[in-house]
């Protein structure tokens, strides 16, 4: 089975105001072999969690860029043996990764903005990762950007990815939460989660482009701070600014 096209919309509206797991059991319902979470390594952990007491079948794909914290790779290893899953590991080729730092530097995004090392390193790994599926399911919520996210729903034809000639559909189950939410789940359901949050990393991504956030900064202050607020997207989401 697969949602036709013409009917994603009526399905998102039908899901906005569902719980996470209902929209990830509908995901798996429909694309169960076809479709993957996008693990960051970061709080969307509570996606495998939701997606491993659904049941069915679906795959789990984590980008490492070369660049993570170790905290990170520790943490993926405890998802994957706490879950029983694989996680599917995508690397960016390495002659694109020697050919940029042979030109640039290994820093060039604090002078030039991150989008071209995120080009290598994360977005065409992503391509790959995607090229055998149908759907899959991320961990983006509206509340985490207002710049760029504030209007995510919960079901979506993927903007970036997909094309008139193969239809990639996308699931944000966590769109109308809160991080306030994310983190409750984790805590009564006891999931594991990346030990850097507990030493003010609130969103995680590559080690030199996250630091931890003050006291009443957003979440994603943290994330390439030295960048215009409304464009922090990496590219996986890059549908999402207008």
């Amino acid at each position: 089975m697969a949602l036709e096209q013409s009917k994603i919309a009526a399905v998102a509206a039908e899901y906005a105001g569902k719980d996470p797991s209902d929209i990830i059991a509908l995901a798996i319902k429909e694309y169960g072999g076809n479709i993957a979470i996008s693990f960051s390594g970061a709080e969307d952990v509570g996606l495998v969690d939701m997606a491993h007491k659904v049941g069915g079948k679906f795959q789990v794909f984590s980008l490492d860029t070369g660049r993570l914290h170790p905290e990170t790779y520790q943490f993926l290893d405890k998802v994957r043996e706490k879950y029983g899953v694989a996680i599917d590991t995508y690397f960016p080729y390495p002659e694109a990764v020697q050919k940029l730092v042979h030109e640039k530097g290994l820093y060039s995004f604090y002078k030039d903005g991150h989008k071209e090392c995120c080009g290598v390193r994360k977005v065409e790994p992503l391509v790959r990762a995607l090229k055998p599926l149908k759907a899959w399911i991320t961990g983006q919520r509206r509340d985490q950007s207002p710049g760029t996210r504030a209007e995510v729903p919960v079901v979506q034809v993927d903007p970036t990815f997909g094309s008139a000639e193969r239809l990639l559909v996308k699931f944000n189950p966590l769109a109308n939460w809160t991080s306030k939410q994310v983190w409750q789940y984790i805590r009564e359901n006891q999931v594991p989660y990346n030990s850097l949050h507990d030493r003010g990393f609130v969103s995680i991504g590559c080690e030199p482009c996250t630091r931890p956030t003050n006291p009443g900064e957003h979440e994603r202050a943290g994330r390439w701070w030295w960048e215009e607020e409304t464009q922090k997207e990496c590219g996986l989401h890059a549908g999402n600014v207008k």
